[in-house]
């Protein structure tokens, strides 16, 4: 059974966090191990949208949260987590963040992406202009780069799409360079 039909069987076929049964897709809750429906939930557009686009959100959409945050489901409590922290600010979310429980594992989890951190502490990832990189931007390399371990030669002017970011370094990024995974400095990117 694909993920997506398992998501779709375990959600009653709407979106485990707003309930929206209408453009609906697989939403894989980084940092990912494995994958699979463990680390997964069917989302909607807006609610991924939102989730990928720090700044864009509509609070009003985010109060779902106040059913959704009890799933029994980690990947959704993860999500429901980190929305509570990016939105605290609002007062409403903090009281809700504050009844969230999570086991230390799942919270470790939500905490990974550096979500609900102080700003001071939280770890950005820059371009070579300065540009703020986010999990999923398209970049296009500044210079030739080899590779580390291989032949290859990554050429100047090569776009690199659905970067993903690390979550230890604000320096490295990753993304696929002629269908390999390669990690990429982000002063030698530019943000498209």
């Amino acid at each position: 059974m694909s993920i997506e039909r398992e998501l779709f069987k375990r959600s009653g076929g709407q979106c485990e966090l707003c309930s929206a049964t209408e453009n609906l897709q697989p939403f894989v809750v980084l940092p990912s191990q494995k994958g699979g429906i463990n680390e997964s939930l069917l989302a909607c557009a807006t609610c991924t949208d939102q989730i990928n686009n720090p700044g864009n959100e509509d609070m009003n959409h985010w109060r779902c949260l106040n059913d959704s945050m009890w799933s029994e489901h980690a990947p959704v409590q993860v999500i429901a987590w980190r929305m509570l922290s990016r939105l605290r600010a609002a007062g409403w979310p903090q009281e809700l963040l504050e009844q969230l429980y999570l086991d230390e594992e799942t919270l470790a989890w939500a905490k990974a992406t550096g979500e609900g951190e102080d700003d001071e502490n939280k770890i950005i990832h820059r371009d070579s202009n300065g540009v703020v990189l986010t999990h999923g931007d398209s970049v296009v390399l500044i210079k030739d780069l080899k590779v580390k371990g291989s032949s290859m030669v990554a050429k100047q002017g090569t776009a690199v799409r659905n970067i993903r970011l690390d979550h230890e370094n604000s320096e490295y990024i990753e993304g696929k360079v002629d269908g390999q995974m390669i990690v990429i400095i982000t002063q030698y990117v530019k943000k498209i």
